[in-house]
């Protein structure tokens, strides 16, 4: 059964996400289509008095029946929501449409999906103002009558265009469905997608009392610090770009921009006067982020003290992996702090005490950030299991590619970092001093895609103390002490040309990686045996790779790529799918996850579960991993936070 919905919320879906918008007092369906076995449309008009059928009520709640939309998380939770004893509907009857796009790396978005396809079907146009004047609240006026929400008699013509309007998208999206059924996702997705549902689902615990405190607190310091420069500067408005670039050129210190990463390098140089140190400084404290993941953690709890739908399933198309909504889980702060002075800040915060924090610490607003993760917290009871693989990438590329004498050293579990210094310069590994290791950390992290000098410098290499002039003779050094890996570049990207220009099926690896193209499409199947889509893959005269993907900035384009670029979208994708792999494994066990980010699991478990049998099962790979070493670490803690 295909279904669209349309609703009516007073939250604001963007600011609190689908789980708090469906729960707030005064959400509603308004309108409901739905088509069964791909027939005809059946539209419910629900704002004006209609009611659904028993016939879609029972097909609603039948396990037999496969559900489908477009981003159908928010259909089965607004559905759950209106028409579920127990509020929600299970997640293995449904199936996503949006996921069958993402896997095929086309648009994200409806209408964008259907106009790529050029479909007969297309999204109608006009929904996004009528959105704006049905389905949200409406600001009282003397022409209105001061009405907070405009209803279907307030514009019935407008009404009757609204009505149409999610006819057509049902009408899109069962054109959508028809025209990638030759693609299907195979159960094995749809069983990892149902497990992500279960994991928003469960949502998190919110210490509000952290997070109220630390957005307390950061309302003062701002206050005091807007003062101080106000004071300082003279100026009316410190906080106007314009106004203080002026200062600083009275100063005789022009700044050509005031991003943080510019300011920041000219405090560290230390070369300004007293003045402007101070100023800048002030003005850097002012600009810190901190509150804004603590206010969208405080909008986005629900009912039950726990922020859900922290994470989109195939976010990152072609690859797989996961992506962050909300808090952005995957962009947190690190914690640099102990446990124990985590456990007294996080007290000081809760109680709003800004002068314990001066004194214990020499930033409170860094403080305030590195607590962050910790606003997290599992319910009574229970602790946090985090549990996370070790050098997962660099273990996966060197199993793609057969580089032995690394997987010799992950077999054994040594430090990769020292064992790749003491390969590229001939050192023994036990003269490897922190400095040292600190070429062969960045060459393994910032090389194995194919990268040089710029990946080394973009990687931080200058922060961890290597000079640039060095820098070349580290990535000549890297490539002959990494010969299959190198290898492997070259030989991917001459699978993916041949099989773009002679329509066969090409191997490499071993045989672990396979290329061929099917109406206009590149597959890449990597050991999983799932399928890395480039769409209108072609080969330009110089020998250049060319498809249509998501740009950096622009939208949907082409784009170039070449062999090291997708190593990186093979090897990363492969460590989606181990991580998939481990995650559902876990859930059978009883470790359920919460979230998770990047390649680390965070589960709620009771007080006292082992940690010891998390860990063997992430060590555990699948069947298709024969050969590839994992191994995982982790801890138990009463908040998040890294060890």
């Amino acid at each position: 059964m295909r279904i669209d919905i349309e609703t009516y919320s007073e939250a604001s879906l963007p600011d609190v996400g689908v789980y708090r918008y469906v729960n707030d007092p005064s959400f509603e369906i308004m309108i409901l289509t739905y088509s069964i076995d791909n027939g005809a449309l059946h539209q419910v008009d629900l704002a004006s008095g209609e009611e659904i059928t028993d016939e879609f009520y029972k097909l609603l709640h039948d396990p037999s029946c496969i559900k489908y939309a477009y981003n159908a998380q928010f259909e089965r939770l607004a559905l759950g929501k209106m028409y579920s004893e127990e509020g929600w509907l299970d997640p293995q009857q449904w199936h996503d449409t949006m996921v069958i796009a993402n896997e095929m790396s086309l648009p994200t978005g409806l209408g964008r999906v259907a106009s790529w396809l050029h479909l007969d079907e297309q999204k109608d146009t006009r929904g996004r103002a009528l959105i704006n004047y049905f389905a949200k609240p409406c600001k009282p006026t003397k022409a209105n009558g001061g009405r907070t929400r405009n209803l279907p008699s307030d514009a019935p013509d407008k009404w009757q265009t609204y009505l149409l309007y999610n006819r057509q998208d049902v009408a899109t999206e069962l054109a959508i469905d028809e025209a990638l059924s030759k693609y299907p996702v195979s159960d094995r997705e749809w069983s990892y997608y149902t497990l992500d549902q279960l994991i928003n689902d469960r949502g998190v615990g919110v210490d509000q009392d952290l997070a109220h405190g630390a957005v307390a607190i950061m309302d003062e310091l701002n206050a005091r610090g807007a003062k101080q420069l106000k004071e300082l500067t003279g100026l009316d408005n410190p906080n106007s770009v314009k106004q203080f670039k002026d200062w600083l050129e009275a100063q005789n210190c022009p700044f050509k921009t005031l991003g943080k990463d510019t300011v920041q390098s000219a405090i560290d140089h230390g070369n300004l006067p007293d003045r402007v140190n101070t100023a800048l400084r002030l003005r850097l404290s002012l600009s810190n982020s901190s509150t804004k993941k603590y206010e969208k953690m405080i909008m986005a709890t629900c009912d039950d003290g726990r922020v859900h739908g922290l994470l989109q399933f195939y976010g990152a198309n072609r690859t797989g992996r996961w992506a962050g909504r909300l808090v952005q889980v995957q962009n947190l702060p690190r914690n640099y702090l102990s446990l124990e002075q985590l456990k007294v800040a996080r007290e000081m915060i809760k109680a709003r005490d800004i002068d314990g924090l001066e004194m214990l610490f020499d930033s409170p607003q860094d403080v305030i950030k590195q607590s962050i993760r910790t606003a997290f917290v599992p319910k009574e009871g229970y602790h946090l299991a985090i549990c996370d693989f070790s050098a997962i990438e660099a273990r996966t590329i060197a199993w793609i590619a057969g580089e032995s004498w690394a997987l010799k050293e992950f077999e054994q579990n040594a430090d990769i970092y020292k064992s790749t210094a003491s390969r590229m310069l001939g050192i023994p590994k036990e003269k490897i001093d922190k400095k040292i290791r600190q070429k062969g950390k960045i060459t393994t992290l910032a090389l194995g895609y194919q990268g040089s000098v710029g990946a080394m410098l973009a990687m931080g290499a200058k922060n961890l103390g290597l000079d640039e002039e060095e820098l070349p003779s580290l990535v000549k050094s890297w490539r002959k002490a990494n010969p299959h890996i190198v290898k492997l570049w070259y030989a991917v990207q001459d699978m993916a040309i041949a099989a773009i220009e002679d329509g066969g099926v090409h191997r490499c690896a071993g045989g672990r990686l396979k290329a061929y193209v099917k109406q206009g499409y590149l597959f890449i199947e990597i050991p999983s045996g799932r399928k890395l889509a480039y769409a209108k893959a072609a080969v330009n005269d110089d020998g250049r790779i060319t498809y249509y993907g998501q740009g950096m900035k622009a939208g949907f384009m082409k784009l170039e790529t070449y062999g090291g670029k997708l190593v990186e979208n093979i090897t990363q994708a492969t460590a989606r799918d181990l991580l998939a792999f481990s995650m559902k494994k876990l859930d059978e066990a009883g470790y359920h996850a919460v979230f998770h980010v990047h390649d680390e699991v965070v589960a709620e478990v009771p007080a006292g579960k082992k940690l010891d049998e998390m860990e063997r099962i992430m060590c555990q790979g699948p069947d298709w991993a024969t050969g590839l070493p994992l191994n995982a670490a982790g801890y138990t803690t009463p908040f998040y936070r890294k060890d």
